[in-house]
């Protein structure tokens, strides 16, 4: 088991972290902490203020972002329409077919005349051209848990002069990712991060900054924020922090010591423990392994009833698209392997499955 385990109070039986995942200890101390000194008619904004700086330096470390390349955000769909709203008129969209309604619809209700075009995912490389202007997809599938091959898609859009976005909620937290690897990144940190919801975060290269228009600007997005509550804000914050959003306060305070402990963990060995644990349920179902290793494992359920083995056992599973699916994070271990593939009536692998060699930050994998 991971030594990150210890930091979880449950775990055991819960395969669900790509739907929403656990706290941490030290994120429901922060939480109660900041609770009680609310009740007790002491909020400390300034403390909710730091744990916000706290939050986006660590998320910073955690993707290889330099930290004023960093914008807080409230929801995945809040930061795609602020790119899509810059998508000049009548550009295209690249996207993968049945990725993620967050990532997609805030292009497809952009209007303006821009055109989204879809295509399968291990197509999306070979459908990049030079009418595209953006690629946008997700590194990792929600619906299948497929790992994009996001060094070919990168290279493509390169090569036609095309920009990137790529979305890290599925990724970030078991997966080694690099987000300067494109023009722009956006991740929900309330999943494989175990942050509280409302916590997000952009990350975007200073030259694609300087083409998105700031449509969200408010108080939060000036230079001072505490100098910019009042009429048109004064003066944007020069870096990432102009595409800022006010903070949800005790969200922030929940996320900053989760955020830090990702931070801090071994990523390629939280990466060999997940992929191994995904695979070795695999080989247990008869299901093939993916060309790229994956923490979220699939298969077909159209009736739901694989769903509703694992939950009359006490497993927490999740379904979406007609399939069936579980994940494998930092608090699982062989024994939710195990667990799972005895509710829904399958041979438990002999033997463990060697885990995944460690994931190339270049994604060449």
């Amino acid at each position: 088991m991971s030594s990150l385990a210890s930091h979880f109070a449950g775990g055991r039986d819960y395969l669900a972290a790509c739907t929403v995942g656990l706290p941490s200890r030290a994120t429901v101390r922060a939480i109660r902490a900041d609770l009680d000194a609310a009740a007790s008619g002491r909020p400390d904004v300034a403390a909710a203020t730091r744990a916000v700086e706290d939050a986006r330096a660590a998320y910073a470390r955690l993707v290889r972002s330099p930290v004023g390349e960093v914008a807080i955000a409230s929801q995945t769909s809040v930061m795609v329409s602020l790119i899509a709203a810059s998508v000049p008129d009548g550009a295209e969209v690249l996207c993968p077919e049945g990725d993620f309604a967050s990532l997609v619809a805030p292009f497809a209700r952009a209007d303006r005349g821009i055109r989204l075009r879809t295509a399968p995912l291990a197509d999306l490389a070979d459908a990049v051209s030079t009418d595209t202007w953006l690629v946008a997809f997700s590194l990792v599938q929600s619906a299948t848990g497929e790992v994009a091959d996001a060094a070919g898609v990168a290279a493509a859009a390169v090569r036609a002069g095309a920009r990137t976005l790529c979305d890290l909620t599925q990724a970030a937290g078991w997966l080694p990712v690099d987000a300067t690897l494109f023009d722009a990144t956006v991740c929900h940190a309330y999943k494989w991060l175990c942050c509280p919801r409302g916590v997000g975060f952009l990350t975007v290269r200073p030259d694609f900054a300087r083409s998105l228009r700031p449509v969200q600007a408010g108080w939060y997005s000036g230079d001072d924020p505490w100098s910019s509550c009042y009429g048109t804000g004064g003066a944007l914050a020069a870096d990432a922090r102009r595409f800022d959003v006010s903070p949800a306060w005790q969200a922030f305070v929940g996320a900053a010591p989760a955020l830090k402990l990702f931070a801090d963990a071994d990523i390629t060995a939280s990466y060999a423990q997940a992929t191994g644990l995904a695979a070795r349920f695999r080989v247990g179902l008869g299901l093939a392994q993916p060309a790229r290793p994956s923490a979220i494992v699939t298969w077909p359920d159209a009736t739901g009833d694989a769903l509703a083995q694992l939950a009359a056992h006490g497993i927490t599973a999740s379904g979406r698209a007609g399939r069936a699916r579980v994940a494998f994070h930092v608090f699982n271990d062989d024994a939710d392997v195990d667990r799972a593939l005895r509710a829904l009536g399958t041979a438990v692998p002999a033997a463990a499955v060697p885990a995944a060699a460690p994931v190339a930050l270049s994604y060449s994998i």
